[in-house]
């Protein structure tokens, strides 16, 4: 079929909100190129960065049972779901998964509901399953970014965009309300200061606590003041880490809602973050990002925002045994590499905050061996 006459397509990214905002410029490319009115099919768990994604005109959402979600779904959901997906006569459907994902059951949803044409990677021939399928490559022939990957999926059925950047609607007015709860707080605005994000939702993406306080003493000896975020779940994680840490950090987990924790993001010089959604919402506002960068999915670092990478390797113990991932592990992830330590940490916001354009002067002496920086 004739991909321009597709006006209704059915966009599924049925993961976290990290996942669902790197498939936006393929999602972009999706309306540009066809005009076309897209409706994300997603989980619980992203359904709140949606209102921010400009190119999305509707939402549904489904937690699947065969991606981890925050809720388990029933039985008579997934037959809700598929009346309702079969009731507005989409013309088509673009599934996004990461390489490690089997497409099939969540293709099986738009089979089921009578969408004439289904685009997705498979691994396997799934021959009426997927009609518009692309066989998958990855990890074993080549690694792409998941915005790469994600813009190539589209491109095999003519969907292109020349602005392939990540994107958030963020509202600036809700500043002056955010910047006087931390004036609140004793974050003195007029002196620097930025962000660390400490948690995360699986235990072997984890930087240590005690390693977390050791770099947050060592970024309040360079001048600056800490802002630790998370959400309402983690105000123990991040109030603890503040008392640890000193007097110049302070704990905001809870006290934003999304829509102000993006437009705080947006309006900090740099933020520190394991490698969660978080530094994808700070690729989406142009913040600098040092992440520490659990080696679990080498296609999940910032996109085309200045970030330096400080990876370290996830305990045997905790490693995935999908076989996919495993094979990931054997080659690409195959050495030994120690957790990032204060020194690293703070020579690598040093060198960020020394780029043009930057809201903060770094304090001077920036080592030669600093990681480099990069912009994907």
């Amino acid at each position: 079929m004739n991909w321009q006459g597709c006006k209704n397509i059915l966009c599924i990214r049925p993961d976290n909100m990290g996942d669902l905002i790197m498939s936006g410029p393929a999602i972009r490319a999706l309306k540009e190129s066809f005009g076309a009115r897209i409706t994300l099919l997603t989980s619980t768990m992203a359904k709140s960065i949606t209102p921010m994604i400009p190119e999305i005109d509707e939402v549904m959402i489904y937690d699947v049972p065969w991606v981890k979600t925050a809720e388990a779904g029933e039985t008579e959901a997934f037959y809700n779901i598929i009346a309702d997906i079969k009731s507005k006569d989409f013309d088509a459907a673009v599934i996004f998964t990461v390489y490690s994902q089997n497409p099939q059951p969540t293709a099986m949803l738009a089979y089921l509901a009578c969408i004439p044409n289904i685009l997705a990677y498979c691994r396997e021939n799934p021959y009426q399953l997927i009609n518009n399928w692309v066989p998958e490559k990855e990890p074993y022939d080549l690694i792409k970014h998941q915005v790469q990957r994600d813009l190539d999926l589209v491109a095999t059925i003519g969907a292109h965009t020349n602005n392939n950047d990540l994107s958030l609607n963020v509202k600036d007015n809700s500043w002056p309300a955010i910047s006087t709860r931390l004036n609140l707080l004793g974050v003195d605005l007029t002196k620097p200061w930025l962000l660390i994000h400490p948690g995360v939702s699986e235990q072997k993406r984890e930087y240590p606590f005690k390693l977390w306080v050791e770099a947050g003493k060592r970024l309040m000896d360079d001048g600056y003041q800490l802002v630790v975020t998370g959400a309402a779940s983690e105000r123990l994680l991040a109030g603890r880490l503040a008392a640890e840490i000193g007097a110049a950090c302070f704990s905001t987990a809870g006290l934003f809602p999304l829509k102000e924790f993006v437009c705080l993001v947006k309006n900090s010089a740099l933020l520190v973050s394991v490698n969660t959604g978080t530094i994808h919402i700070a690729a989406a506002v142009n913040t600098p990002v040092v992440v520490l960068y659990a080696q679990t999915n080498p296609q999940h670092t910032p996109w085309k925002v200045p970030h330096v990478v400080l990876p370290f390797a996830v305990p045997a113990h905790l490693r995935s045994r999908n076989e996919v991932i495993q094979y990931v592990n054997r080659t690409l992830y195959n050495q030994p590499v120690a957790m990032p330590d204060a020194e690293a940490i703070s020579n690598a916001v040093k060198r960020l905050l020394s780029l043009p354009g930057s809201s903060i002067q770094p304090s001077p002496g920036i080592p030669d061996e600093n990681p480099a920086i990069a912009a994907s």
